[in-house]
């Protein structure tokens, strides 16, 4: 039998409309639909009937008038560095999983490191409020964030420890120290001696604090930092690519070891360095950062350090909602753990 629709006007169904079919007062449908937390209890009997009701009219909740009455959008926005690195993918999956425990939805919006494409995401943010930010800053300096912050009243999170504003929540993991421990253990463990970096094209976030730490490590083991064994990259694999021919047609002693800053940049590298009929790890050994999912997929599979980023969403997350509900509450600075992953290629 088929069934009856209560609301046989071609009009979208109303909350009065749900209330009514399913035999319960308005603000108790509300209750049911917000998941508020109040001291008044739903029985499980009143939010099936609720919820019945609410798929039999296919009724959609007015999100704009809810804004409004509750000054909140149910919204965060997030906006992460590059889409296409496999290595912020289990990072948004987390935020949304976290949101969605919340009865949060996000946007997710993608900067691909430019900078006027971030700018564009804060302007967005600002003239469609939402409810809190989550942002992979590289260009947008502490100044820019502490004034949107201050304008919009707007909580917001951050992975890098570059930022540094009262508050602003940052997570973070110590890639300088994991990068410093990975060259040590090249050159004490894997008897390296002649080192190359594939390290980034600016002074941007994160690619001098890792660069530093290669060097750091370097000079305190007494060993020579070669200038023209420091390559630029952009954390593409392509640029992986573009740092080893650039190798290859500038100088004639190769490194014996290759450290990317991150594993797109190795594995770019891997590629070039077997086009070019070198063997690796035996002619060069390349060690990335990151530890995608592509890094045991390449052959030889990949020596990184990994992050954990399914562990740094979540905490990303966590303490956006922390703040959403205090926005004055002390500001957080979370560490996600790193470590070295041994595999073939170094």
């Amino acid at each position: 039998m088929k069934k009856e629709k209560s609301n046989p006007s071609n009009r979208p169904a109303t909350m009065r409309d749900v209330a009514k079919l399913a035999g319960v007062s308005q603000p108790t449908v509300s209750r049911v639909l917000n998941q508020s937390n109040t001291a008044i209890s739903i029985s499980e009997e009143t939010r099936i009937k609720v919820m019945a009701a609410v798929e039999q009219l296919n009724y959609r909740p007015n999100v704009l008038a809810r804004g409004l009455r509750t000054q909140q959008t149910q919204m965060i926005a997030v906006m992460i560095a590059d889409i296409s690195n496999s290595f912020f993918h289990p990072i948004a999956r987390a935020i949304q999983d976290v949101a969605r425990e919340r009865n949060f939805d996000v946007m997710i919006a993608n900067s691909d490191q430019v900078y006027s494409n971030e700018l564009h995401f804060i302007e967005a943010v600002t003239r469609r409020p939402v409810d809190g930010v989550i942002m992979v800053p590289i260009h947008i300096t502490n100044q820019f964030l502490g004034e949107f912050v201050t304008r919009t009243n707007t909580p917001v999170a951050v992975l890098g420890q570059h930022v540094d504003h009262p508050l602003i929540d940052v997570v973070f993991a110590r890639d300088d120290k994991a990068i410093y421990d990975a060259t040590q253990w090249l050159v004490k463990e894997r008897g390296h001696r002649e080192l190359g970096l594939i390290g980034s094209l600016d002074d941007l976030p994160p690619g001098p604090r890792r660069a530093q730490a290669f060097v750091d490590a370097l000079n305190e083991l007494q060993i020579p930092v070669n200038p023209a064994h420091l390559l630029p990259g952009d954390f593409t694999l392509e640029g992986g690519r573009r740092a080893v021919q650039q190798l290859l047609e500038t100088t004639d002693k190769l490194p014996t070891v290759l450290v990317a800053l991150n594993d797109l940049m190795a594995i770019g590298a891997i590629l070039c360095l077997q086009e070019a009929g070198y063997s690796v790890p035996d002619d060069v050994a390349v060690i990335g950062f990151d530890d995608i999912a592509e890094a045991t997929i390449v052959r030889p599979a990949l020596t990184t350090i990994a992050q954990e980023p399914a562990d740094i969403g979540r905490k990303l997350a966590t303490c956006l909602f922390e703040r959403i509900g205090d926005l004055a509450m002390p500001r957080r600075i979370l560490e996600s753990p790193s470590h070295l992953i041994v595999r073939d290629s170094a």
